[in-house]
């Protein structure tokens, strides 16, 4: 890291999970989950959940729409509590749609993301995860029955994870960059097949989800995985520990790609 930046450190999803959430005008509800993009893996919503038993609601803020994350570990929203209260609710047992999103963008008046030529600023030239945007990576305004790349971190959280040659282990977290919003890595429970151990997958090389296996697919073979530097939760994610990962797996790091990224 050069100059006098400052990065917020890397941060699990599910440390995250239960986080106060706080409007301009005061403490409103928790954070509950996750919905991002298995394309680009920006953060497209953050879930929420406001009022209380047995009217509580789940909702959704875009990141676009000035949620931050503090140091002591509290989101806060550029919104009010009554423009966070009308905001259109989500059914948590089905996913998000095209069809909610057009309702969400009418309602927050903000672009929607798909009408964009990019992840969130108006003209960038690369998106958070540090690599360029293709035309695959916006969704399709003429889909109708849904987007099929926006998923719920809690429920992928339990998939199984495929190598290139075997199955190995499974998905237990997601490792988010509060800066750009957009998930780095997600961690890998190899523990049954090699006892005490957890590693970092790279998302950039994720190849892509299937819902229906309940399984996510690795560009990385099973000897590479297992043995990678392991991963200990309770261990903060250094720029050090990062490049010895990315040296492992003989790869470019995602800063490498990206000038607002220092190394």
């Amino acid at each position: 890291m050069s100059g006098n930046f400052v990065r917020m450190m890397l941060k699990r999803m599910k440390e995250l999970e239960g986080a106060r959430l706080e409007a301009l005008d005061g403490e409103i509800g928790r954070l509950r989950d996750f919905c991002f993009d298995d394309r680009t893996w920006a953060v497209r919503y953050v879930v929420v959940e406001v009022g209380l038993w047995p009217k509580e609601r789940l909702i959704v803020i875009s990141p676009a729409q000035g949620v931050k994350l503090t140091m002591s570990g509290r989101v806060q929203v550029a919104l009010t509590k009554r423009q966070i209260r009308v905001s259109p609710s989500i059914d948590a047992d089905k996913p998000v749609s095209l069809q909610f999103q057009a309702e969400y963008y009418e309602h927050s008046n903000w672009p929607a993301y798909r009408d964009r030529p990019c992840l969130w600023g108006p003209v960038p030239r690369r998106g958070p995860s540090g690599y360029r945007l293709s035309e695959r990576s916006i969704a399709s305004p003429h889909l109708e029955a849904g987007d099929p790349h926006l998923r719920s971190a809690n429920e992928v959280s339990r998939y199984s994870i495929q190598a290139l040659d075997h199955k190995i282990g499974h998905l237990e977290d997601f490792i988010l960059d509060p800066e750009g919003w957009v998930v780095r890595y997600l961690v890998a429970d190899i523990r049954s097949w090699f006892p005490g151990k957890r590693v970092l997958l790279p998302s950039l090389w994720i190849s892509w989800i299937s819902w229906p296996e309940s399984k996510v697919y690795a560009d990385l073979d099973r000897e590479s995985i297992k043995h990678a530097p392991e991963y200990k939760p309770s261990a903060r994610i250094t720029r050090e520990y990062e490049t010895d990962l990315f040296g492992h797996y003989g790869r470019e790091p995602y800063w490498a790609h990206d000038s607002n990224t220092p190394a």
